[in-house]
């Protein structure tokens, strides 16, 4: 079904079971646990699926071992659990990868180690390997460019990592199989009240300004760092003014290629200089260099790095590897914004203080807000949401939820190892749908990194791109991995998509994004 087919049903008069803001990773998972339950679902998204934070993540399917740190077991171990669902349920865009701690004093090896011994216990039958002590030779073997003078050894542990914007992709395609109707550049602009309760919300859709009015029994809010902005919306139509319950957070992440860190092995460093952590992650063909927690005031949909957080990750890096990145070593850097939820007693801008955890609550009007957590943990928030509606009587319990074994497009009848997400991307980059794409016109024009004409034409027909931004970000995700190559195909990838949508691909606006991404903060 065609964009223009999935807006006209917009206008249908019908009133849904449930109502979703925001298309990122939250509000599609909200969707699929409700569509795979039976209940009708709209879900309308103001940009591109996953356009903000839930393609900006460090790519990392974690239990989380710095809450661990911090003595929050409860929180780790749900996310254990989840990550083994994820990597089950998506094998081609989720799969384990080996972390390497090395140790410069003679202390952090049993430390660390015997930290994440106890992160092995928690997962239990749902662990991805045993956690290892190694000696100073074999910590070379794994990471062949850490900093060999002054190393004892290292700890070497397993977590997961995954393609974010793919499985996003993912998430939505499958809710879509079960019913629900996903609609992007479609902007909710307000909320429908009568007598005192939330009845629907009022949307627009950005490509041709047409406005529509949805009706819902119930209406979630999973617009992310932004779902403040529906929440005062909320209380001014009821006469409760609320005070906002997120404080973002940003994290950088820099990209490099990984001459800087060969190998299959993940660089983690529990403890920089000012107490955060350090990632030096193999993604797509390159290397994931982050992050930082930094404050963020501005809601930016790009929001750009300050200049002492880019230091931080090329000084820090520089502490750990023998050939250290520079300025000019940086093929792509980006930043996503995080919800975190602000305590009661809230105090300061320490954003490391503040809950990773997410927090669902009902308004005197019946919005059901969602908000806070991470990837990792998408689908037991998802359950968390829908629990609530049920409490609150915005719905009828229905059937318990199925997809802690419901596998997502792409996955169907997947055998054997998957190629590693460390690797370029490619045209096993589409799982069980591999055959799908090679089928269509351009398979064998190749644009350069590995994506294909045809892959263009997938994703305008079967993946909801409208922009080459769409194509280039986030259903190929050259943008995140080489700014400077992605805009050199702007102009191919834009007329092939206008070939199939009919609509402007943005492929100035594009080339700009490009080079923001290697703009250098002042």
């Amino acid at each position: 079904m065609n964009r223009s087919e999935l807006v006209s049903l917009l206008a249908r008069p019908t009133t849904y079971d449930v109502a979703i803001i925001g298309g990122g990773a939250t509000g599609l998972g909200v969707a699929l646990d409700a569509a795979a339950r039976g209940f009708s679902v709209v879900l309308v998204e103001s940009h591109d699926f996953a356009k903000g934070t839930s393609s900006r993540a460090t790519k990392l399917v974690h239990g989380g071992v710095r809450y661990l740190a911090q003595g929050n077991i409860s929180l780790v171990r749900e996310a254990l659990h989840e990550r083994t669902t994820l990597l089950k349920n998506a094998p081609h865009l989720a799969q384990p990868l080996a972390f390497v701690m090395p140790s410069y004093k003679f202390w952090e090896t049993p430390f660390y180690g015997a930290g994440l011994k106890m992160y092995d216990a928690l997962a239990g039958k749902a662990g991805l390997g045993p956690t290892e002590f190694l000696s100073r030779a074999r910590t070379l073997e794994c990471l062949p460019t850490a900093l060999a003078q002054g190393l004892k050894g290292g700890v070497k542990y397993w977590d997961g990592q995954f393609d974010d914007a793919r499985l996003a992709l993912a998430l939505a395609r499958t809710a879509a199989s079960r019913g629900a109707l996903l609609v992007n550049y479609c902007a909710a602009t307000g909320l429908v009240h009568e007598d005192g309760k939330v009845a629907g919300l009022h949307c627009e859709d950005r490509e041709t300004g047409k406005p529509y009015a949805l009706r819902a029994r119930c209406v979630i809010n999973a617009a992310g760092v932004w779902v403040d902005e529906f929440r005062q919306k909320d209380g001014q139509a009821i006469g409760r003014p609320v005070k906002p319950m997120v404080a973002p957070s940003q994290g950088v992440h820099i990209v490099v290629d990984r001459e800087f860190l060969p190998g299959n092995h993940a660089l983690m460093v529990p403890k920089t200089a000012d107490g955060r952590v350090l990632f030096g992650v193999p993604w797509l063909g390159k290397i994931i260099l982050g992050t930082t927690d930094t404050p963020r005031g501005d809601l930016s949909r790009e929001p750009r790095p300050f200049r002492e957080e880019l230091q931080f990750i090329l000084s820090e890096s520089a502490r750990y590897l023998s050939k250290a990145p520079g300025t000019a070593d940086i093929r792509s850097m980006w930043v996503g914004l995080r919800p975190l939820v602000k305590p009661q007693d809230e105090n300061g801008d320490d954003t490391k203080a503040l809950s990773r955890e997410h927090t669902v609550l009902a308004s005197r009007s019946g919005l059901v807000t969602v908000t806070g957590g991470k990837w990792t943990t998408y689908r037991a928030m998802a359950e968390d949401v829908l629990e609530k509606c049920f409490e609150r009587k915005l719905l009828e319990r229905a059937r318990p939820g199925v997809t802690n074994h419901l596998k997502l497009v792409g996955a169907e009848g997947l055998e054997g190892q998957p190629v590693a997400i460390s690797e370029a991307q490619g045209l096993h980059s589409y799982g069980s749908e591999a055959a799908n794409v090679a089928a269509l016109p351009g398979a064998r024009h190749v644009l350069a990194g590995g994506l294909t004409e045809a892959m263009v034409r997938f994703a305008a027909r079967s993946e909801y791109a409208r922009t080459v931004e769409d194509m280039l970000a986030r259903r190929c995700r050259l943008l995140f991995l080489d700014a400077k190559l992605a805009g050199s195909l702007a102009t191919r990838v834009g007329a092939v998509l206008h070939e199939e949508t009919g609509v402007d691909p943005q492929v100035e606006p594009f080339r700009e994004l490009c080079r923001l991404y290697l703009t250098l903060p002042a």
